[in-house]
């Protein structure tokens, strides 16, 4: 696909941050937040411009036990068209069953039998949007005890059958590193990067031994060392950076993204 550069994920609370802001090369939105027939003007001038968005959806549930409920895919699907997207990103995450909403992005069972069920959510996705869907790795505080793969396998297994692509969050492999002992740096050896989209970088923090993603914070510099590991091993179409609450000024956020380019960067000497 064609390069997007480094971009930050839009929020209505950075709208003119990201308007005036140098060097950005595109934005993701959460799709649950906008409606085609009303785009918010923010992302009206940035499309303008000629930045790329990409909607990026939040409670598909595409891990889900029963299929992608139709109405949630045809609102990503006007997503797609009303801004001109290159592809459509979600969560290969559990999100509801049984009309119960789960509230939270919860892990799939990495078993079989749940690969199976998966595999054909996504091809169900698949048929019904205008564009290419990618899937994102998710932050976990927990595993299924009867997990039969690491979360790489797991994603390596379901592109080979679907051709799906990957959105990979550095962050939420290093969070599941910390919390589930999954190594970081061996799910990048795994995970078919040739099928990389784009990547997600993002803060958190750590209480009790447990790392909370929460996107509120600066980066540790672990994530960004595991970016420089992504980027040693493949140049990656795009790098977005996400920063959900508790907004800091502008000069933070382009210091993030300058930390972001630093990390990519260093990659060279180790290519």
């Amino acid at each position: 696909m064609d390069r997007l550069g480094v971009g930050i994920g839009w929020r209505p609370e950075l709208d003119l941050t990201i308007e005036r802001m140098e060097g950005v090369g595109f934005v993701e939105v959460v799709a649950e937040n906008v409606w085609p027939a009303g785009l918010p003007e923010s992302l009206v001038r940035l499309r303008e411009r000629g930045l790329p968005v990409i909607p990026h959806g939040v409670s598909l549930g595409i891990g889900d036990a029963e299929p992608p409920d139709p109405a949630r895919l045809a609102h990503l699907a006007a997503c797609a068209e009303a801004l001109g997207s290159p592809l459509v990103s979600e969560h290969l995450a559990f999100v509801r069953g049984g009309g119960i909403e789960a509230g939270h992005l919860l892990p799939v069972p990495r078993t079989r039998d749940a690969l199976r069920v998966v595999i054909e959510n996504v091809r169900r996705a698949q048929d019904a949007l205008p564009v290419p869907l990618a899937l994102e790795n998710v932050a976990a505080i927990f595993g299924w005890p009867d997990d039969e793969l690491t979360e790489a396998q797991f994603l390596a297994e379901l592109v080979e059958a679907t051709d799906v692509g990957l959105l990979i969050d550095v962050a939420n492999l290093y969070n599941n590193e910390v919390n589930l002992g999954l190594p970081a740096v061996a799910a990048l050896d795994v995970l078919p990067l040739d099928h990389l989209t784009y990547v997600h970088v993002g803060g958190g923090y750590e209480a009790h031994g447990i790392w909370h993603d929460t996107h509120t914070t600066r980066a540790p510099q672990a994530v960004l060392d595991l970016l420089t590991e992504l980027c040693a091993r493949t140049t990656p179409p795009g790098v977005l950076l996400e920063w959900d609450d508790d907004y800091p000024s502008d000069a933070v956020l382009a210091d993030e993204l300058a930390r972001i380019r630093t990390a990519m960067a260093a990659a060279g000497a180790r290519r």
